[in-house]
Order: structure tokens, then C-alpha cells, then sequence
């Protein structure tokens, strides 16, 4: 039977390497392909997913159940990561933003084999959430989260207010926590 999740944070902050070595066995391929759908640059992602579970190791401590999944967290920082490095390497504003719907990161965990029926279901949850979404909402999230843009550059991407922007993405968020409540219930 695998271990829990907040078990092997708990063997991590305790320094317990094979804590880690399961950790990242069980969530490297979701991290990858989180990494991968926001730099989409393949030889970058290695450094940054190495530098995910890094931080994952050092800040093990600071996980709290009550805040969320390990996955929520987890991703958090794999999104934080990859934005930093991006952001780094001015990616952002070089390069013409493409949106794309949440089916691309869906289309990466799809290709990989290692992905389990555990995350086949939350994938299907997560999209029909985002599905579900107001158009305007969701296009904002989007935004944000998978190109990267700050609320202010959301606004000046699409012509509205900023104050329309953090609205839409605070009702999204709203919704989608309501909807996907069932996760972390199940994470328990």
C-alpha cells in the first residue's frame, strides 16, 4: 500500500531521503508537465523540476494540510519555479503568449504512461471545473496561471479594467474550490 502523501512530508522535514526519493517517483511526471506547458522549453525543465523538489525537501515544514493538498502545494511551487526562470530568461515578453485551454497540460499527462487512475480522475474533475467556467472567467485563469500574466498584463491583453479582471479571476476561483472540493476530501 503507498504511503501518504502528508506522511512522506512528514518523513521529509525529519530528513528522511527515501521519503523524498518516493515523493518525487510519485509526482515527477505531473511537476514535468507542469514545468513543460509553462516554459516549453525542454532543456530547461529538468533544472527546474530538480529545483521544485528541492525546494519541496527544504520547505517540507511549511506544508499545511489545512491549506490545501500536497498537490495544490506542490504545483504551487512547480508554477512559482517555472514562472521565476521565465521570467529570468525574459521568455515572457519575447515571445508571443499563445492561450491555450487546460486540455494542453491534460494533452502532456495524457502522453505519459506513468500517469495512474488516481490522476486520470482528478484530471477529469479539474477540466469539466474549468469547463464549466464562465468563458471570461476561465480565459482569465488562464491567463494567469498558464501564460503567466500578472492581473494588471491580463487586463491590458484582453481591454478590460483591472478591476473586472481580479473580479473574474476571484469568482473563478471561488467556483472552482466549491466544485473541486471533492479532491481534497479525498486526499484525506
Amino acid at each position: 500500500m503507498p504511503v501518504d502523501d502528508a506522511v512522506l512530508i512528514r518523513r521529509m522535514t525529519e530528513g528522511d531521503e527515501q521519503a523524498l526519493a518516493a515523493f518525487y517517483d510519485r509526482w515527477n511526471s505531473l511537476v514535468h508537465a507542469v514545468v513543460l506547458r509553462i516554459l516549453r522549453q525542454r532543456d530547461i525543465v529538468e533544472d527546474v523540476v530538480e529545483e521544485v523538489f528541492w525546494q519541496a525537501w527544504r520547505q517540507a515544514n511549511r506544508y499545511v494540510a489545512s491549506r490545501g493538498s500536497v498537490q495544490t502545494w506542490l504545483l504551487t511551487i512547480a508554477r512559482s519555479r517555472a514562472l521565476d526562470r521565465a521570467r529570468a530568461t525574459k521568455r515572457l515578453r519575447e515571445e508571443p503568449l499563445e492561450v491555450e485551454s487546460a486540455d494542453a497540460l491534460v494533452q502532456l499527462a495524457e502522453n505519459d504512461a506513468s500517469m495512474d487512475a488516481e490522476f486520470a480522475e482528478r484530471r477529469v474533475i479539474v477540466v469539466a471545473a474549468l469547463a464549466d467556467l464562465p468563458p471570461e472567467q476561465r480565459e482569465a485563469l488562464e491567463l494567469g496561471y498558464y501564460s503567466g500574466l500578472s492581473q494588471s498584463e491580463i487586463a491590458e491583453r484582453t481591454g478590460q479594467p483591472l478591476g473586472t479582471i481580479k473580479t473574474r479571476m476571484r469568482l473563478a476561483m471561488q467556483k472552482l474550490k466549491g466544485r473541486l472540493q471533492i479532491l481534497r476530501e479525498d486526499a484525506r
